[in-house]
């Protein structure tokens, strides 16, 4: 397995314009990453440059604070799906796991998983944030909603991905759910000590740096 065929090559920036979206596509359908990620207005843009390409169109949902409403989640979900979107990135609801408001938590999960029809679901944890028993309930609360994945992290909070917390994700899901290692990896040993911990897919704005060497 390379490392090429499971990075999802992102732009999340808020100033990221059209011209540097199409060119992100134009990178990973050359380099044969697995996607690209975008914010949820570029998703239509970006599944129109890459109609040809096995690259898949992945987007972000509730980022990067994860704090919006469920409703509002469903709604960007719903509309990402409309405009192409194969993968689905959410943002847990930190302050709700933070309280022990587990119910919640597992149903706003849930409703986006819906939303997404099937879709491959990644629930970003922002582990930065959490510590390792809530880590844990974090990626337990993601497995019963049915998400396809427990992600590491936005890389717009304090920290970003840590090989410890990706082993841990690894060893609560073993293999009921994957694990996207996500947050700060910048070069190809970074990347492949995630996977090593147990990645099964890297985000990075640095893919082409790490396919280089």
């Amino acid at each position: 397995m390379s490392l090429a065929s499971i990075i999802d090559h992102t732009v999340l920036k808020a100033n990221a314009t059209r011209e540097q979206v199409e060119r992100l596509c134009d990178e990973a359908a050359e380099h044969g990453f697995a996607s690209v990620c975008v914010n949820s207005c570029w998703v239509a843009t970006a599944a129109e440059r890459l109609a040809d390409s096995p690259v898949k169109v992945c987007t972000v949902i509730g980022f990067p604070l994860g704090a919006m409403s469920t409703a509002g989640k469903v709604a960007e979900a719903t509309c990402a799906v409309a405009d192409g979107a194969d993968e689905l990135d959410m943002v847990i609801n930190v302050g709700w796991l933070l309280a022990g408001e587990d119910d919640a938590v597992r149903a706003d999960i849930a409703a986006v998983v819906e939303a997404a029809r099937g879709r491959c679901v990644k629930v970003i944890l922002e582990t930065c944030l959490l510590t390792p028993e809530q880590i844990v309930r974090a990626c337990e609360l993601s497995v019963e909603a049915g998400a396809t994945f427990v992600k590491t992290s936005t890389g717009f909070s304090t920290g970003g991905a840590t090989v410890e917390d990706v082993a841990l994700m690894r060893r609560t899901v073993g293999d009921r759910c994957k694990v996207k290692a996500s947050g700060g990896i910048h070069n190809a040993a970074e990347a492949q000590a995630m996977v090593d911990a147990g990645a099964d897919r890297i985000g990075t704005s640095s893919g082409i740096a790490i396919v280089a060497g």
